[in-house]
Parts: structure tokens; C-alpha cells; sequence
């Protein structure tokens, strides 16, 4: 790696931050030293040397993290062996499997997290360590925030699933099979074997779902070492590319290369680009545009409409497609990948690793045709991502099209309106609502602030009688989000939501609804008039936090299509270091 800057002379020891809480001759340093040797450290282990702040999300209820305990003893070695002082600091966790109602409610909080501790330690540098389908976000907005010299480790991708001959994705194959046992296709001795074989390692979805879009997304950016998004988390590769991100971040403090220098304009539209070409999950449109308002860049819905026109999607992974993660790695990962996508990426600026991306670029292959399509063999000709607009979402919403069946994406059809998802989850098999293949499903209250957090609601199930049927999609509207791991002709992210009172509050059973994906349009077929008498006798809901964390939320949260970000911590404004002495 060559992303020495040649005009940037290294910093003196004087120079670093973290010499205002050690190298000073009053009381509070040496308060600081006595404190460090009551660590255990040697004088010399530390004094002058780039402390690095290891943040790791690592904990025992999440299984896409569990191994990051050992992964931080890797960076530690490439700390050490930059010459750097590394501290490992433990923060939130965010389990997209366990933490209820939804980790995106607390997204927000390791964000905060991340941007405190860094400002108010002796730390020089950082190592961020996540890739749980929140964390990332989450660590790289706290951290643009503070601006230090930064390097993310994604957590990798588990190994394959199996099961009965067959390869599993995990959530892709979750879904699959959950509504085949619905069908009545699948008995219970079957979903126990497939509860074995779903998830058999360490690490987050293999599927190009949310975590690993997200990584992706970071290693667009700059912010990883060359191809550290699609490393396996149990592979040895792992291990050493967690030494390499160490020994990394050591080199980029002692060249004070901030993240601001890499987190540009040009970074996140060539993240949109390369999300959009990896067919990844919508969740990213959400992240993206928060992560930018960190960054002081303005990313809007309309800019991922307007790049999904410029690439094709050339990635043939799970759900769109039909590889996992593993593939993808071994046919080349993000470098070869992005080897594609030259003429619309900008190849001239900077990352951790080099000094410039075309640089890093310089000699990357692909060696699978299939997994990796080039131009000419595209999966779709367009982006995956399409945003839409109309008098159902006036603010936008969102659709992952290449997910859907065709013929559905263009359809018109009338609503059965769910409240919320417990309603929704109580009648929906109910054979009394009649619905049919035609009906378009519609769940409200599962936004920002009604799910709360905008939960993974957005994949509506289908009704037990119509799987038997044999149907397997149906259009389906709600304000929520969904996984990256699920599929189907689901309309999502609609702003603004229910719960404030967006026109998805106002929809009946029986309006007619038509999506046009290629129009762009999302339009509910009732006049204005009849709209403004609905709005008018709208009840805005209670408030459902009245105290904690709950209502801190409640009040700051804004809607989706500006990243769903915290008004004061999204504000421009600045915030100074603490003073040491």
C-alpha cells in the first residue's frame, strides 16, 4: 500500500493530539502517565507514539461480530508493528438478529458514541471494527464527525450455507423456505436442518443483503484496505487484512491524513455507484445519505436516481442474482469489481491505502465471468435501486426492482390497508379479506417514528391460501424498510411517513394504487379534494416514548429520505476537543 502523501511531512510526536494528555509538564499529565502505568505499560511503550483507539462492536448475542474479539488482537499486532500504541475500546453492539424493536433505532446512539469517545480520549487515529448491517453506518458518521485519520475492518461475510444439496444465503433462503413451510411444502424435521445449516459461521449475510452492501460502501469510499469487504470472516485472509488495517492506520496518523480528505463528494457518489451496480440493498440509500450530511456533503434520492441511469448492475449475487459473498471474493471482491466501473468512478482521489483510487485500482482482475459480469453481459441494464416519486411518497420512496417479478412492475390494483404490524400479522391469512394477487398490500405506522426505528417490516407476507396457490409476489407499499436479504416487488422507505401524517395515513381499503417502476411513479388514484377532507379529519397518533432514549429519538429523528439522522447531531457546527491539561 503507497498512500504516502510525498508533499505531507510526518508528524513530529509533538504534534499528536494525544501529546496533550501525556507530554506536558503538568499535574494532569503526569496523572495520565501514573494512570498508564497502572495499566501495565512501559514508558516507553507509548510515550511519543500514535495512540490508536480500536473501536469494537464485538459481543456474545452477536453472531455476525463474535469473532471480533480475536480479529482486535490482529490490529493490535499491526499497531505494534507500525510503531503505534494501540487501546481497545468496547462499544454498542447493534445485533440486526436479536435487538428489537430494531437496531435502527440505536444507529443514532453508536453513532453518538463513537463521535464522543474518539473527541474525548488521547486518541490519535481510529480502527473502526463492525459490519452488522448498522455499524457501519453507525461508526463511520461518528467518526466523520470528529475527523481523525480512520481505517474501518469489515467483520466479513459467513461461509455458505447447505442444506439437503443445496447452497443457502442466509435471510435470502429464510425467506424462501419460511414461506414454502407456509405453502405446506416443508415439514418440521426440514426447518430444523435448515436452522443448522443456514448460518454455520461467524460473520454477517453472504448474500449481498445490508451488511455486505454496506461494506462494499466503505471500501467504495476509501476507507478499508483494498478488498477488505469480501474477506470471510473465518478465513485466515481475515486475520491478516485486520494486521494490515492496523499497521495502516499507523502510517495515516503520522501523515495526519483526516478522514475528510477522504470522505469527499466524489467518494459517496462513487459509493452510490457502486452500490447501485452491486444491486445491494436499499437500507443503503437511508445510510449513504446520512453518512454524507456527516461528512458535509449533500446526497439526495434524486442523485441515486440519476447515477442508476449511468451503471448496470454486473454483480450476479444473491437476492437479485444467484452467487454469495464467497464468490464474489475469490472472482476478484471489490477491487475487480470497481475494475468495471472506471468510466464512471473518480479514479483521482484518495484513499487510506493509496493515494489515489486509480492507483488502487491498478491491476485488479476478475476471474469469474459469471460471478462478476462485464459490460456487456450485465445483469440489468440500470442500477438496482429505483426511487420513486408521485402523491403516495411526495418525498420519495424506494424500490429494489431487480428483486421483484417483472410483471409486477407495472401494476395497478386495489389497497388492503394493515394499521401496523401486529394487526397485519394477526390477519393476514384471513381468507374474509379476500385478497387477491391483484390486491396491493399497504402497512403503515412502521416508519421513523411509528415502528419506532422503521423496522425490516417492508416484505409484507403473503397470504397462507395464495402461497398454496403457488403466488410468490405481490406489491407491496408500507413506510418501513426491509432487509437486504429479502425480496419481492416491495415499495419502501415512503416519506413522509404515517405516523406524521403523509398521504399513506390516508389511504383506504379499495383506493386504487399504481406503480410504474419505469415512470418512476407511485400514485394513489384518489382526488385532492377527497385527500384534504381525509387529512382534515386525520388524528396525529400519542406519543409513544415519554421519557429515555425513546423520546430523545421521538424529537430529533428526521424522515428517510434525508437519512433518518438526528437534527442536532446532523446540523453543521463545530465541536471543539477537550482541553487535557
Amino acid at each position: 500500500m503507497s498512500g504516502t502523501d510525498p508533499e505531507r511531512t510526518p508528524r513530529r510526536p509533538e504534534d499528536l493530539r494525544s501529546h496533550q494528555w501525556y507530554g506536558t509538564d503538568g499535574l494532569r499529565s503526569f496523572s495520565h502517565r501514573a494512570r498508564t502505568r497502572q495499566l501495565g505499560y512501559l514508558p516507553e511503550e507509548h510515550l511519543g507514539k500514535p495512540v490508536i483507539a480500536i473501536l469494537n462492536t464485538w459481543s456474545d448475542i452477536n453472531p455476525c461480530h463474535v469473532h471480533l474479539r480475536d480479529r482486535a488482537q490482529a490490529v493490535k499486532r499491526g499497531v505494534w508493528q507500525a510503531g503505534g500504541f494501540p487501546l481497545e475500546f468496547p462499544v454498542s453492539t447493534l445485533s440486526e438478529t436479536f435487538q428489537k424493536p430494531t437496531p435502527m433505532l440505536y444507529r443514532n446512539l453508536l453513532a453518538l458514541e463513537t463521535e464522543e469517545l474518539l473527541r474525548s480520549y488521547p486518541v490519535d487515529g481510529a480502527v473502526l471494527m463492525g459490519g452488522c448491517d448498522k455499524t457501519t453506518p453507525a461508526l463511520l458518521m461518528g467518526a466523520a464527525s470528529v475527523d481523525l485519520p480512520t481505517v474501518f475492518v469489515p467483520a466479513g461475510p459467513m461461509l455458505p450455507g447447505h442444506w439437503r444439496g443445496e447452497v443457502l444465503g442466509s435471510g435470502t433462503d429464510m425467506w424462501k423456505y419460511w414461506d414454502e413451510k407456509r405453502a405446506g411444502n416443508l415439514g418440521d424435521c426440514e426447518m430444523a436442518e435448515l436452522e443448522s445449516g443456514l448460518a454455520r459461521s461467524p460473520g454477517h449475510c453472504m448474500t449481498m443483503g445490508t451488511a455486505s452492501t454496506l461494506t462494499a460502501a466503505a471500501e467504495t469510499l476509501g476507507v478499508t484496505v483494498p478488498g477488505a469487504s469480501s474477506v470471510p470472516a473465518v478465513d485466515s485472509g481475515h486475520d491478516r487484512m485486520a494486521a494490515a488495517s492496523g499497521l495502516r492506520i499507523v502510517e495515516l496518523v503520522r501523515q495526519d491524513l483526516r478522514l475528510s480528505r477522504i470522505l469527499t463528494q466524489e467518494a459517496y457518489e462513487d459509493a452510490v455507484a457502486a452500490v447501485l451496480a452491486l444491486g445491494g440493498s436499499t437500507n443503503a440509500v437511508i445510510h449513504l445519505i446520512a453518512m454524507a450530511g456527516r461528512s458535509g456533503v449533500k446526497l439526495t434520492l434524486d442523485d441515486f436516481d440519476r447515477i442508476a441511469r449511468t451503471v448496470p448492475v454486473l454483480a450476479n449475487l444473491r437476492p437479485g442474482g444467484r452467487f454469495l459473498m464467497e464468490d464474489f471474493h475469490f472472482a476478484g471482491g471489490m477491487p475487480g469489481f470497481l475494475s468495471r466501473l472506471t468510466d464512471v468512478l473518480h479514479l483521482d482521489r484518495p484513499t487510506v491505502a493509496h493515494a489515489t483510487l486509480r492507483e488502487q485500482l491498478a491491476g485488479a482482475l476478475v476471474h469469474d465471468e459469471e460471478v462478476i459480469r462485464d459490460r456487456a453481459r450485465p445483469l440489468a441494464a440500470e442500477g438496482g435501486v429505483a426511487v420513486l416519486r408521485g402523491n403516495l411518497c411526495p418525498d420519495g420512496a424506494v424500490i429494489k426492482h431487480i428483486a421483484a417479478e417483472p410483471q409486477l412492475l407495472r401494476h395497478t390494483g386495489p389497497a388492503v390497508v394493515f394499521d401496523d404490524y401486529r394487526s397485519m400479522q394477526r390477519t393476514i391469512d384471513d381468507p374474509a379479506l379476500g385478497i387477491t394477487p391483484e390486491h396491493v398490500l399497504v402497512l403503515r405506522g412502521a416508519g421513523p417514528k411509528g415502528g419506532p426505528g422503521m423496522p425490516e417490516y417492508g416484505m409484507l407476507p403473503i397470504p397462507r391460501y395464495l402461497l398454496e396457490q403457488g403466488v410468490r409476489d405481490m406489491v407491496r407499499i408500507s413506510d418501513a424498510r426491509m432487509s437486504g436479504t429479502s425480496y419481492g416487488a416491495c415499495v419502501l422507505h415512503v416519506a413522509p411517513e404515517s405516523h406524521v401524517g403523509g398521504p399513506l395515513a390516508l389511504v383506504r381499503t379499495g383506493d386504487t394504487i399504481t406503480l410504474d417502476v419505469a415512470a418512476r411513479s407511485l400514485h394513489l388514484h384518489v382526488t385532492d379534494e377527497e385527500l384534504d377532507r381525509r387529512r382534515a379529519a386525520w388524528t396525529p397518533p400519542p406519543a409513544r416514548y415519554e421519557r429515555g432514549y425513546g423520546a430523545l429519538y421521538m424529537e430529533q429523528i428526521s424522515q428517510a429520505d434525508t437519512g433518518c439522522d438526528f437534527e442536532f447531531l446532523a446540523r453543521p457546527g463545530a465541536t471543539p476537543d477537550p482541553y487535557a491539561g
